[in-house]
């Protein structure tokens, strides 16, 4: 049997002339963040090819651009395959997200302008819509520009460069943060957390925008973990990883 054999017959891809690479991005993409393709799976660019009837040349720029973002990676003996979640790594990651969520939520309370706050509150309606449609994809695109919004109306575009790169980064691990508290009976998404980030900014409260943010990040740590102490099949014993609380945190204790 061929390789290709025992794929379904995919619907023909509309697209315009020379625009094949971006539509291969953007469907990959989309099936990487909602994993859809699962973390270590291999891609092989000649089923890639025969799937959107392309030649391998849009795909390869593709595979390259998606490699650059970090979703993709290419291994010593040419072949490619979903980037793999280090989530041994989770506590560093989420130590990190936590210092430039709030150094850059700090500093938008500082420095937002009218346009900055028409601008995040735009991204957080969008946010909002994205849940009431239960659309995980959008939610978490939407949830990461909202963050960006804000970063942005902190003028540091060093902090929001890498704040943005780790927001991205964790889209999968958000995907699923959503899906378990779908299917929790306890747990509920707050939208109104994004509203009481933009009153603190609007109000330039720095000091409460920084509380702010570290609770949101706080949430999503303590959310994750009770997903992978509730998914048996993961069987990993992350929380042993895992400090009561971050090291910055104490750092900066006031």
């Amino acid at each position: 049997m061929n390789k290709t054999d025992d794929l379904p017959d995919p619907t023909p891809v509309p697209r315009l002339k020379g625009d094949g690479a971006r539509i291969v991005y953007e469907r990959l993409k989309a099936e990487i963040l909602t994993l859809d393709l699962a973390p270590g799976q291999h891609l092989d660019e000649t089923d890639l090819a025969a799937r959107f009837r392309m030649s391998r040349s849009p795909i390869r720029e593709a595979i390259i651009r998606l490699a650059a973002e970090g979703l993709l990676v290419t291994l010593s003996n040419r072949s490619t395959q979903v980037a793999p979640l280090d989530l041994v790594a989770f506590p560093k990651y989420i130590e990190a997200l936590d210092l430039l969520q709030r150094a850059n939520t700090r500093l938008a309370a500082h420095y937002r302008t009218d346009a900055d706050i028409t601008a995040i509150r735009r991204e957080m309606m969008a946010f909002e819509v994205a849940v009431k449609h239960n659309d995980y994809l959008e939610m978490s695109q939407t949830n990461l520009q909202f963050h960006v919004a804000v970063a942005r109306a902190g003028r540091n575009p060093y902090l929001t460069a890498q704040y943005e790169r780790l927001l991205g980064e964790g889209r999968r691990m958000l995907h699923l943060h959503f899906d378990y508290l779908a299917r929790s009976q306890d747990e509920f998404l707050l939208t109104d957390e994004h509203d009481q980030i933009l009153q603190a900014i609007i109000d330039r409260d720095a000091e409460r925008a920084d509380d702010l943010a570290h609770a949101h990040t706080r949430q999503f740590r303590d959310r994750f973990m009770h997903y992978m102490a509730s998914n048996r099949a993961a069987d990993m014993k992350l929380s042993k990883s895992l400090p009561s609380e971050y090291p910055a945190e104490r750092a900066a204790a006031r």
